[in-house]
């Protein structure tokens, strides 16, 4: 049994005929999920306008989980749980820089999502409230669904009855390991890149897809490198007093972000060295037709000569009446042709 059963203010959910518990309140836009939870078990569904009324109930914590919701959904929540208006307005907007803010006894989190949809990387927010007795997540943009960070909390009731620390704890380790599928994912393209480059292959094409991912890798490094920030101040907890026994869980996704970052650098410098390689194989390619180019020219050039001598209005030239003048000329133009091109091939001109 739960300790505070026996609270006379405690609630237990609804019962259906068939024994099971209370079906989901959530009928409402932008509303994921709502519930309320008691040492570490869900207590029950909840509207939002009970949100206030449970998260004051001592040993409980209102988790909800909103998706890209209008603004009066969050002044409702606003009023509910004593959210600060500049906090509600940051919630509000996206294109938020990732951070973390304390107003009064409550804290503001901000952090950037990041996912691979159709080969390219889709950037979001979650943006989180945690105060006494609450936890608030508010998703904007590309982002996975929290659903799985709520089951497993859910199966380790131990964990979860530390509180709003843990879930906060919870829902950023989350984000950070879905920076590791969108990594790999360039990985792998960055490793076929330099094969292509290695092969001398779609040199246009390479130039424009070295391009997006190093750009991507950019935009991917700006929302990593703050995250790690956010973590190392709630691991050293100068913005608020968090559970001391919360620090090295913070620290363990702080270690997480930090290789996230460390593997962004290492491949953005990779991309650094097949673009320099793209670019040089791409000028190797233009030498060489050049070299292409000027040959032929100077093969054409012989003929060229030899007509436009022969093709001057003189009445007494050399060899104009000589019988085999024509078939002298002839072989004397081919000759020099072939030795042109047997030297120009020879040199690997052609």
């Amino acid at each position: 049994m739960l300790a505070n059963e026996k609270d006379p203010e405690f609630q237990r959910p609804r019962q259906w005929a068939s024994g099971h518990q209370a079906r989901p309140r959530i009928d409402q836009p932008g509303v994921v999920a709502s519930s309320v939870y008691a040492n570490g078990r869900r207590v029950t569904d909840i509207a939002i306008e009970e949100a206030g009324e449970w998260s004051r109930r001592p040993g409980h914590v209102v988790w909800i989980g909103l998706l890209e919701p209008s603004a009066e959904l969050l002044e409702r929540i606003q009023v509910q749980l004593d959210l600060h208006p500049l906090a509600i307005e940051d919630a509000s907007k996206a294109h938020q820089h990732p951070k973390v803010e304390q107003y009064g006894g409550a804290l503001f989190v901000v952090a950037r999502t990041a996912q691979m949809i159709d080969g390219h990387i889709a950037f979001g927010e979650t943006h989180i409230f945690v105060g006494k007795g609450y936890v608030v997540s508010v998703r904007h943009g590309a982002s996975t669904s929290y659903a799985a960070v709520r089951e497993r909390c859910e199966t380790c009731t131990d964990s979860l009855a530390q509180g709003e620390d843990y879930i906060l704890y919870a829902i950023l380790d989350f984000i950070v390991d879905n920076y590791s599928p969108v990594i790999e994912a360039i990985q792998a393209e960055v490793e076929a890149l330099e094969e292509s480059v290695l092969r001398r292959s779609h040199v246009k094409l390479q130039f424009d897809r070295l391009y997006r991912l190093r750009r991507d890798l950019l935009q991917l490094r700006r929302a990593v490198g703050p995250v790690v920030d956010v973590c190392r101040r709630l691991e050293h907890m100068d913005v608020i007093a968090l559970d001391a026994a919360m620090k090295p869980l913070f620290r363990d996704v702080l270690d997480h972000a930090k290789r996230a970052q460390e593997d962004i650098d290492s491949l953005r410098e990779i991309l650094a060295f097949a673009f320099e390689a793209s670019m040089m194989a791409g000028q190797s390619q233009q030498t060489e037709i050049a070299r292409r180019l000027t040959a032929w020219a100077a093969i054409l050039a012989v003929p060229t000569a030899v007509a436009g001598i022969y093709g001057m209005n003189f009445e007494h030239m050399p060899e104009l009446k000589w019988t085999y003048g024509y078939y002298f000329v002839l072989a004397a133009i081919f000759g020099a042709c072939a030795l042109l091109y047997a030297r120009f091939r020879k040199s690997g001109w052609l």
